[in-house]
Formats: C-alpha cells, structure tokens, sequence
C-alpha cells in the first residue's frame, strides 16, 4: 500500500500544472455537484411529502370531528381512513395494517410514516391521537397511495445526476482552457529566456499580477547574472594580465640560469627568481582577498574601536622593523565603528604597507573623529600621487607609473582592496597631498555611536 502511494505521489508530481489543475477542479465539481443532486433530490421528495400531508391531517381532522360526534369507527373505516388503538390494533374491524412500532409512535407523535405493502406499493399515513366517547385515546389515520413518488424520484435523481456530469465536465473544460491560456505568457517567457542576448531583459506584462512579478524577478536574476560575468570577465582579464608578467620574468630568469651556469650569475638569477616568485604570491593572495571581498558574504557588523585597531596595527608594522617608523595620533576617546575586526585590519594593514612602500622618511597614520563619522588619515612623504590619477588609485592594478609598483614589490591590489571594505560598511576613501608634500590616504567611516572615554592618547616614533 505504501508503495502504491509513493507511485501514484510520483505519477502525479511529474503531471503539468494545466493537467493537475483541471483534474482537480474536475473531482471538486464532481464531489460538489454530486452532493447538491442528492440533496435536491431528498428536496423535492420532502416538497412532495408535504403537499400531500397538508392534505391528509384536513382529511384526519374531519374524521376526528365525526368521531367526536359518536359515529362509529366501523363507519367512518375505508381504505384510506383507519382508526387504531395506540398500539396500532384496528379498531374498526379491518385488517391490520403493515406499521412497525417505530412507525406507530411516529404516528402519535403527528409525523407521517410511509408503508410498503406486500405488493410494493407506497402509502402515506398521518395521523392523529383523540378520544373516544368513552375517554379511550385512539388513533385517526388519513392516508393516500403514493402513485408516481418513486417513479419521480427517480427520475429527478438522474436528470441532476445527469446535470451535475454535464456541469463538471463543462467545468473541467473550462478549467483546461483558462490555465493554458493563462500559462501562455510563461512559455513566452520560457522562449524568451533561452533566447535572450547578454544585456537584454525579458517584457514586462502591463498586468499588476504574479506574472509581472515572475518577469521582475527574472529580470533582476538576468541583471545580476550579468553583472557576475562583467565582473568575471574583468577579473579574469586583469588576472591574466598581471600573472603574464612574473610568470615570464620567472621562465626567462630560468632559461638564463640553464644556459649560463656560472655559479655567480646562477645565485643572482635565482635571487631574482625568488624576488618573482614572492611577487607572484603577493598578487595571487591579493586577487584572491578582492575577489572574497568583492563577491563573497559580509560577516556580521560588530562594534570596532578603530582607535585601538590602528594601535595594534602601527605595532605590527613597528614590530616588523619598518622603516622609516610608523607614527600614530589617536584621541582620548574610544572611536567605535560597524565593521568586522577583519576588516579594520585590512584596511589599517594595506594603508600603512601602501605608504611605507613609497615613503622616504616617515608616515603618520591618524584617526579623527567628527560628529557622526571618523577619519583615518594616513600620510607619507614620498614622491606623491598626481592629481589626475588621485581618482583611480583605488582600482585594480593601477599604475601611477608603469614601473613604480613592480619596483616597491606592489601588486595593485592594496588600496582596491581597501575601497571594497570601505564601501561595504558604508564609507568613503580618497587620495590627496599630504602637508609633507607626499600622498594622504583617508577613510571615511560612520560612526556607530557616542564617543566613549579610551585608555589614552597614542603617539609613537
């Protein structure tokens, strides 16, 4: 049985939305329309019952005023008129008639009962309860034969019957057609979809109505669809461009070291090969870190004290015997902004490494709080960027100058990686001159609430 079951779940799931639709609009028709023809018919049985008890208790109401008035039960007894004791025993001396007690009690208590005969025919009897000259409780019957009833029934059964066939299959016709035309706006769709060029959108139908939502959602599925393909075409194009140049610097160096042997020049090659390669890992890390950055999952915001952040990330940077020193300005106050503590650090992290890369004597990394937002400044005193590239710096893999970021072991991927985690949380970065005649570097942040009362004033060199 279970077995069954799954097959006819499966038989079903795997019928068309216009097939299932119908079929089920069918049975509850079906179901609908079969009980209203059966209560129709025990209607226009009752509508029947009742005209002719209407006519049967005037009949009984006569008889029971002449019984009243002393004539004979034996006299007033005929085939439709009866007078029985409460028990049901004729009193007027005629046959007993075919009534089971259940009928009898039904009979005193005013309803009307229904005999079938021994020779199947249908009689009506309703009575009534009066007494006798005497005081004696009797029973007055009135009664009819019920020609045609059944036959009338009958046929009232399968005309509705018939009807409510005809209705359902009508119903199921109908149900067919508006489903198949209502799903034809979807295959136009479907078409239209597998069709589609890159940067088209599918119409939009006119109709406030789930297909206009369907095609809204399609439509915002394709604009995202596209621009995961403009974004891989891009990164992958970029990472194709800046992985040629190592990887080719690698193999030459090599080719080199293979056809030269001398054991000085082989040390100064593979010195190089090893410059290269770390070079190459740099970039392969940092194209990795964009591409989680740009299209992977935000974690959580929390709250981050971007003072003590900068703190710990200057000591990571004095602690690694950066020159020149890395000199730091925080406030008094706890400087709290939403983010993740990843991502504080990859900012402060990428910013100081940016400048030390390019400074000649010193950098500065301060953090200046305002009264809705932040600002970390990092400045340096090296050559600068120029204004008309201060917009693109935060691109990826641009060069100030073509060989400037392969010269300072760059990969051109820092500062975009900073924009992204800025952006994310709601921020801003910039580049300007910094007052040292170098380049300024400063982030934007939201303050996430009140300035709070910090530990102390930070200031190293």
């Amino acid at each position: 049985m279970t077995r069954l079951l799954r097959r006819l779940r499966s038989w079903w799931a795997r019928r068309t939305i216009q097939f299932r639709t119908s079929a089920v609009a069918t049975c509850v028709a079906l179901c609908a329309l079969g009980v209203i023809a059966q209560v129709s018919t025990g209607f226009v049985g009752w509508l029947l019952l009742d005209s002719v008890d209407t006519d049967l208790r005037r009949r009984a109401a006569v008889t029971t005023g002449e019984l009243s008035a002393g004539v004979p039960a034996e006299a007033l007894a005929t085939t439709d008129v009866r007078v029985l004791d409460t028990t049901g025993a004729p009193l007027d001396g005629r046959p007993r008639l075919e009534l089971e007690s259940r009928q009898v009690n039904d009979l005193k208590s005013g309803a009307g009962v229904i005999e079938q005969t021994e020779h199947r025919e249908w009689r009506r009897w309703v009575g009534a309860v009066v007494p006798a000259p005497d005081g004696a409780p009797l029973l007055v019957l009135a009664g009819t034969p019920l020609v045609g009833y059944a036959d009338t029934l009958r046929t009232a059964g399968h005309v509705l019957g018939f009807g409510s066939l005809l209705a359902t299959g009508s119903i199921g016709l109908a149900t067919w057609l508006v489903v198949r035309r209502s799903l034809r706006p979807v295959e136009r769709m479907r078409l239209a979809a597998s069709t589609l060029p890159e940067g088209e959108r599918l119409p939009v139908p006119e109709a406030e109505d789930e297909l206009r939502s369907l095609a809204e959602a399609i439509n915002a599925m394709l604009a995202r669809r596209d621009a995961d393909t403009d974004w891989l075409r891009r990164f992958t194009g970029d990472a194709a461009h800046e992985l040629r140049n190592p990887v080719t610097a690698i193999r030459a160096q090599a080719e080199v070291a293979v056809v030269h042997p001398d054991p000085e020049l082989a040390q100064e090659t593979l010195q190089e090969i090893a410059d290269e390669a770390r070079r190459l890992s740099d970039l392969v890390d940092g194209l990795l870190a964009l591409a989680r950055a740009e299209r992977g999952t935000r974690p959580p915001p929390r709250p981050v004290d971007l003072a003590a952040a900068a703190r710990a990330a200057v000591d990571r940077a004095n602690m690694r015997g950066a020159r020149p020193r890395v000199q730091l300005d925080t406030p008094t106050t706890a400087v709290v902004i939403q983010a993740s503590p990843a991502e504080a650090a990859t900012v402060l992290d990428n910013l100081i490494s940016n400048a030390l890369r390019y400074a000649r004597a010193l950098v500065r990394v301060a953090v200046l709080p305002a009264h809705d937002s932040v600002r970390l400044v990092v400045d340096d005193d090296g050559p600068g960027i120029p204004a008309e590239h201060r917009p693109r710096v935060f691109d990826r893999f641009h060069r100030v100058e073509p060989d400037r970021a392969r010269s300072s072991g760059g990969s051109g991927l820092g500062l975009a990686l900073v924009a992204e985690a800025v952006r994310r949380r709601g921020g801003g970065v910039r580049a300007a001159e910094s007052p040292e005649g170098g380049a300024r570097i400063e982030v934007r942040w939201p303050l996430a609430g009140p300035l709070l009362p910090a530990a102390r004033r930070d200031s190293g060199g």
